[in-house]
């Protein structure tokens, strides 16, 4: 191998090593965005979600996600723009538990809200 070529391979390994090593610039928002799409897919397998409540909360969570893809656009995400992001999370986070614990239901799994029980 002649040693121009060892030398450009070289040089192309040291400069591709940051590409590789930066895989998510927010590896955090990235865990917690998987983790609330589960809480909305299991409030859905277990009915504690209409099927109108999870598409609003997963149009949520793309909203989320496009503030994060928008902020990682440049290859890092700034401290202020992890804040905003973070705080989306936070308030999509609360909507998720609200919809989940409020009365409407799908227990039976139908695509229609289960009336609640009527107290005597």
């Amino acid at each position: 191998m002649n040693p121009k070529h060892i030398v450009a391979a070289f040089c192309i390994s040291v400069l591709a090593l940051p590409a590789l090593a930066q895989s998510s610039s927010a590896p955090r928002i990235d865990q917690r965005q998987d983790n609330q799409q589960q809480r909305i897919d299991q409030g859905v397998q277990s009915g504690a979600l209409t099927e109108k409540e999870a598409a609003r909360l997963d149009k949520g969570q793309q909203r989320v996600q496009n503030m994060e893809n928008k902020a990682a656009a440049d290859g890092k995400v700034t401290a202020k723009e992890r804040v905003r992001i973070e705080h989306a999370q936070d308030v999509q986070s609360k909507r998720i538990y609200r919809q989940k614990h409020d009365r409407q239901h799908d227990f039976n799994h139908d695509g229609r809200t289960d009336r609640p029980a009527r107290r005597k």
